[in-house]
């Protein structure tokens, strides 16, 4: 039996994905999710996790470096990599939105921060609306608040960060999950494992949207 290496997202899919692993009877010692190892072998469950930033996950896959990787549909989105979509997960879930304060009209210059610069530049040419579009890394409400921008384009959970700061949801672009992807090559080579493995986490995605 070929051992999977599977690219998995620190932070906050983390947990979720490996708590979805363990329900489909993978066997993920629990001590792995306190961790600080970037590369962990996991014999028992035939797999090698690999730690990465969310963001690099699909690059990971893309080169085979990983076979398959858990990746949130706006990751996917935005950088576009050559993988195969296998499974929606289902978890995670939340929307990519355009956000702005609650008195915004439109001007003659109408400029957008955001984490996702393809994601809203696609956008807004679909929606026949120049706008000029500003990449930030972190705290993008601050952008409307301070005259950086009119609008952001952004993640949104809850609401609550919104609101404590006085913005609005203007309109919902898409729904996000985190996706279950692979190595086109490694499907290929690794078809037996890699659609066991995916097929076992179909079966409680399954189950839980009956629940």
């Amino acid at each position: 039996m070929q051992t999977i290496k599977v690219a998995m997202p620190k932070g906050r899919i983390y947990k979720k994905a490996s708590a979805l692993f363990r329900e489909a009877g993978l066997p993920i010692p629990l001590d792995v999710d306190e961790s600080r190892k970037l590369v962990i072998p996991l014999p028992g469950a035939g797999m090698e996790f690999i730690l990465a930033k969310p963001v690099d996950v699909p690059t990971y896959v893309e080169y085979g470096v990983a076979d398959i990787g858990i990746v949130g549909k706006d990751v996917l989105m935005e950088e576009n990599r050559d993988v195969y979509e296998l499974l929606d997960l289902g978890i995670a879930r939340c929307r990519m939105s355009v956000i702005g304060l609650p008195d915004w009209q439109p001007g003659i210059q109408q400029r957008v921060a955001t984490k996702y610069p393809n994601v809203a530049s696609q956008y807004f040419r679909e929606q026949g609306q120049q706008v000029e579009v500003i990449k930030l890394n972190g705290s993008i409400e601050l952008a409307p608040l301070i005259g950086l921008a009119d609008r952001i384009v952004d993640m949104v959970e809850t609401g609550q960060t919104l609101r404590e700061n006085g913005l609005v949801e203007m309109e919902r672009i898409f729904d996000i999950t985190s996706r279950l992807v692979a190595n086109r090559v490694s499907y290929r080579m690794k078809n037996a494992e890699i659609q066991g493995v995916c097929d076992v986490l179909e079966r409680v995605v399954r189950s839980s949207i009956k629940d």
